[in-house]
């Protein structure tokens, strides 16, 4: 089992419950294939870098799991079917990632904030 990151871009038309029923139908796909869902953070609406065809703006969500490693073809393949998707991108996080996204989620010191001053 590996950990990996999904981060996916949605198209901005869809409504809050078309949105939240993507996201469901990932994390679905995760747990029927033998994966484990660790964290999720849906992003929400935010400005593209670029336009992607034609839309200036995206719904971003983002996954932390873990999978055997033959399950990311099966992702990509269902990626690219959805239409609501513009753009996908798996990591494979390795240890280090691992325990920094732990820290962030549980409020412990990373160790990259910024020293506020006084």
């Amino acid at each position: 089992m590996n950990n990996y990151e999904l981060m996916v871009i949605f198209t901005p038309v869809l409504s809050d419950e078309e949105f939240k029923n993507a996201q469901k139908k990932f994390t679905a796909l995760v747990t029927e294939n033998g994966g484990e869902v660790v964290a999720e953070n849906p992003w929400g609406l935010k400005s593209l870098a670029y336009p992607i065809q034609k839309k200036t703006t995206g719904l971003y969500y983002v996954m932390e799991f873990t999978a055997p490693s033959d399950f990311n073809e099966k992702l990509k393949i269902q990626l690219l079917r959805d239409e609501s998707v513009l753009r996908h991108m798996v990591t494979r996080l390795d240890k280090y990632a691992v325990e920094y996204n732990y820290k962030k989620r549980s409020g412990i010191p990373t160790g990259t904030e910024k020293v506020q001053e006084a």
